[in-house]
């Protein structure tokens, strides 16, 4: 089975998406556990941060495009959206549903994860 140039775009999307994450909650808890600062702070500084880091990888590694200032003017609004609904899911499950603010964070990735993916797609690629 041979996979299409989408597919691995997927994977290496997935991969970054990974990264990311990883990036993203590593901030979160120094904020939150270390320095003891507002969960929702600690959730937007990560997101911050890993957002940065985010587009380099997309560029350089998902989409093989060269890294430009109108694209990354751009690429905030896939992160504005993925941002806006981790936010959103991030309040409900902490403050409606009493889920740890250590583990809250994952539960919004399954709905903002492919949304994303199109989002980056369409505003990075040519």
């Amino acid at each position: 089975m041979t996979l299409s140039k989408t597919q691995y775009e997927v994977i290496k999307f997935i991969i970054v998406g990974g990264i990311n994450t990883l990036n993203y909650y590593i901030v979160y808890l120094i904020l939150l556990k270390l320095l003891g600062i507002n969960y929702l702070v600690s959730h937007i500084s990560g997101f911050i941060i890993s957002f940065i880091i985010s587009y380099y990888l997309n560029c350089y590694f998902v989409y093989k495009v060269t890294p430009t200032l109108r694209k990354f003017i751009k690429f905030p609004l896939t992160q504005v959206v993925n941002m806006g609904m981790q936010t959103l899911l991030l309040y409900v499950f902490v403050q409606w549903f009493h889920i740890s603010s250590v583990i809250a964070p994952f539960a919004g990735l399954i709905i903002t994860i492919p949304i994303t993916f199109v989002l980056s797609k369409y505003l990075l690629k040519d």
